[in-house]
């Protein structure tokens, strides 16, 4: 809430990854940023991996935005990134809207 308060709405999705990765580095948060997944078809790994904007202590998908209102089609991106990493809970932040909004999805 404090970077949304911040910084406001309307900027990349990049500014709010930053500051985020500031924030986490500030209070000892243990995160690794923009975690690749491999994606299997019929037992074998494909080329392009999932790409998740934040992993937090190893176990909770951050997945952050900067659009208009959060979709469908964006849960259902966060829900696939838990298939893909057999992690259970993913965090869904919006920056794009007056209001900073979320949504906690688990698989």
């Amino acid at each position: 809430m404090k970077i949304h308060s911040t910084l406001g709405l309307g900027l990349k999705e990049i500014n709010y990854k930053d500051a985020m990765e500031m924030d986490f580095t500030e209070v000892a948060i243990d995160y690794e940023r923009e975690k690749r997944f491999a994606v299997k078809y019929k037992g074998k790994m494909l080329r392009n991996p999932y790409v998740a904007d934040f992993v937090i202590y190893d176990s909770i998908i951050l997945e952050v935005k900067s659009v208009p209102a959060i979709l469908d089609v964006h849960k259902a991106q966060t829900l696939s990134y838990l298939a893909v990493s057999n992690l259970k809970l993913t965090l869904l932040i919006n920056f794009g809207e007056k209001s900073l909004t979320h949504k906690r999805l688990i698989l």
